[in-house]
């Protein structure tokens, strides 16, 4: 029998990262989206990033920390409108949260300040137009909490952007029948 510290059982334990985003609109339902200066793929996305847990930051302090950081707007999320379980190629597995800004009044708006070293511009756009900005995950990410905002049913869970249980199967993965 190997004997194993507890240390060592849990840097075996499998991995996952964590992200925390807030999606801010405007009195026309408009969207916040944002540039990234660092995304190859040219895809804009959402104020937020990853949740410092390894800190003890939980999701909700890492939304705000990252809005704050930034587009310079300290506003604490509102409600959690999805969680989603995102696969990626040459990552572990990605759960990302997703809270409610509000609606940003034109003020607010013009007190947004980007992060020049992660961001390089910001719209306010519809949520189709918002399709050819982002990636397909995203996109499909602020529909569902759009709809769960717009509906009152409460926190979307999804995977890959889908309704869980309802992602298509990854390649080379097979879903148990039932």
């Amino acid at each position: 029998m190997t004997t194993v510290t507890y240390s060592e059982y849990i840097a075996s334990l499998p991995k996952i990262l964590s992200g925390a985003h807030v999606l801010f609109r405007d009195a026309d339902g408009r969207v916040l989206i944002a540039e990234t200066t660092y995304r190859e793929d040219g895809k804009w996305t959402l104020p937020g990033g990853t949740v410092e847990s390894d800190a003890g930051e939980t999701p909700r302090q890492g939304a705000r920390r990252e809005t704050l950081e930034e587009i310079g707007l300290d506003i604490e999320p509102g409600q959690l409108l999805a969680v989603d379980w995102v696969r990626g190629p040459g990552r572990p597995p990605l759960v990302s949260y997703l809270y409610d800004g509000g609606v940003l009044d034109e003020a607010r708006q013009s007190a947004i300040r980007l992060q020049p070293e992660e961001l390089s511009a910001w719209l306010m756009v519809t949520p189709s137009e918002a399709e050819s900005y982002l990636s397909p995950g995203l996109h499909r990410r602020i529909i569902a909490a759009l709809n769960a905002l717009e509906s009152g049913t409460g926190t979307a869970e999804l995977e890959d952007g889908h309704p869980a249980g309802q992602a298509p199967a990854p390649s080379g993965v097979t879903r148990p029948a039932g």
